[in-house]
Order: structure tokens, then C-alpha cells, then sequence
């Protein structure tokens, strides 16, 4: 059996991280014979998201909390591998806007297949999206698009939030991608897997959109601009696009 370490990067989430865990704790302890974890990642909540986060730890011996000293998923990502001592590491939404149903699929990929990584798709034609609101669609779908195009990769969808990695896998890319605190730095993980060869997985899941989000879309996809430009050019400069 293999071991697995879900990570939760929260930031100021008080509304949404007691369910988002609880959920996740009764699914697993329902569904999954394995050993397991769920840690939440607290990138500098400024509201109650550290005292509940510790009241759950205490709750359940299978939670676990960190705080970092800076913002950003990338940076929450990054400090979660870094402290992971799990076969399987990876990181999904507090919301749970990819059905919860979807970790033992995840799981089973890993057990049946010969693969590294297993990339969830909101993208994938098999995939069932609700609630998702069209401008956000659209942008999702044009950001994937010139994702692939700058890269030439061909996962159809890099920014969903539910990607799980073999630790040794992991613990290689992070030591050769450059770190950025944003949501990139996963991003980058993922293309440079591609480069690399690494077994990708790509699961079509069942994904509702949260209402309540606090993404904000614009500076998002400003951010991804910039940031798309760099790595390409950092890609080039290493012959590997």
C-alpha cells in the first residue's frame, strides 16, 4: 500500500476550512485502508482559519497544521513537500470543488498504473463541470491553450487544483524549478515534468465552481501572462522547448 499526504494551502479560509476537512476526514476514513494524512497548509491567515485548523488537529490524529511565514499556494505547496515524508503527495482545494470521490480514483491510477504524476482536468472531455460561470470558462480554457502553446505540452488542463506526485518525482522537480510564491510555481512543476519524461496521468473529474471564491480573475490571468513569458525563456536558455 502506498502512503498519501493531502495538502489544503488555505489562506484566511475560516468559512469553508472546518467542512472542507471534516468532509475529507469522513471520506477517508470511510473509503480509504491506507495510511494517510491531511495537512493544512496556512500561507498567513489574518482571521480564526489558524485556531479551527488546530481545534481539528486536536479533533483528529490525521490532521496536521503549518504555517509559513510568507503568502501564496506555491509557497504552501512547497513547504508541505518539503516536510512530506508520504509515497504520494499532493494538493487539492478547501472548497472541494473536485468532487471528493475523485481521491480514490487518484489513488487507484497510482496502484494499477506505472505513473508519476496524476493531473486532474476540469478541460477533459470526459470531465463534468457545474456552476461554472462563462467568462471564467473561457479564460480557463485560453489560459490551457497558451499554456500548451509556449510549452508545447499537452496536458489539457494545468491549473486545476488537484495534482498528486510520487514523492521522489516531486522532491526532483522542486529542486530544479526556479520558486515562486504564486500559483505558478505549480504550473511550472507540471510543464517541466512534461520536459523531463515523467508519467503524467490525466484524470477527468467532476468539478462545481465556487461562488464564494476569492481568486480575483484579471490579476490572475495578468499573472499567468508574465509569469508564461519568463519560464519560456528560462525553458529555451536550458534547450528544452
Amino acid at each position: 500500500m502506498l502512503s498519501l499526504n493531502i495538502l489544503f494551502p488555505v489562506l484566511n479560509e475560516e468559512r469553508r476550512i472546518v467542512k472542507g476537512i471534516e468532509n475529507t476526514y469522513e471520506y477517508m476514513e470511510k473509503n480509504f485502508n491506507g495510511e494517510y494524512l491531511l495537512t493544512i497548509i496556512d500561507n498567513g491567515s489574518t482571521d480564526n482559519t489558524e485556531k479551527l485548523s488546530k481545534d481539528l488537529c486536536n479533533k483528529y490524529s490525521t490532521v496536521k497544521y503549518i504555517r509559513t511565514a510568507e503568502k501564496g499556494v506555491g509557497t504552501a505547496f512547497k513547504t508541505g513537500v518539503e516536510q512530506n515524508t508520504y509515497d504520494i503527495v499532493g494538493y487539492m482545494d478547501i472548497d472541494l470543488s473536485t468532487d471528493i470521490k475523485h481521491i480514490s480514483d487518484m489513488y487507484k491510477v497510482f496502484l494499477e498504473n506505472d505513473v508519476d504524476i496524476v493531473n486532474a482536468s476540469r478541460l477533459n472531455k470526459k470531465s463534468e463541470t457545474k456552476g461554472r460561470k462563462w467568462y471564467r470558462n473561457i479564460t480557463s480554457h485560453g489560459l490551457a491553450f497558451i499554456i500548451r502553446l509556449a510549452f508545447k505540452t499537452t496536458a489539457t488542463d494545468s491549473i486545476c487544483g488537484f495534482k498528486f506526485f510520487k514523492k521522489d518525482v516531486i522532491n526532483n522537480l522542486i529542486k530544479e524549478s526556479k520558486f515562486d510564491a504564486g500559483w505558478f510555481y505549480i504550473i511550472e512543476l507540471l510543464v517541466r515534468a512534461e520536459k523531463n519524461g515523467c508519467k503524467i496521468y490525466e484524470l477527468p473529474v467532476r468539478w462545481t465552481d465556487d461562488y464564494d471564491t476569492t481568486v480575483h480573475v484579471k490579476k490572475l490571468i495578468i499573472y499567468y501572462l508574465k509569469k508564461i513569458r519568463v519560464l519560456r525563456k528560462q525553458l529555451k536558455k536550458e534547450n528544452k522547448i
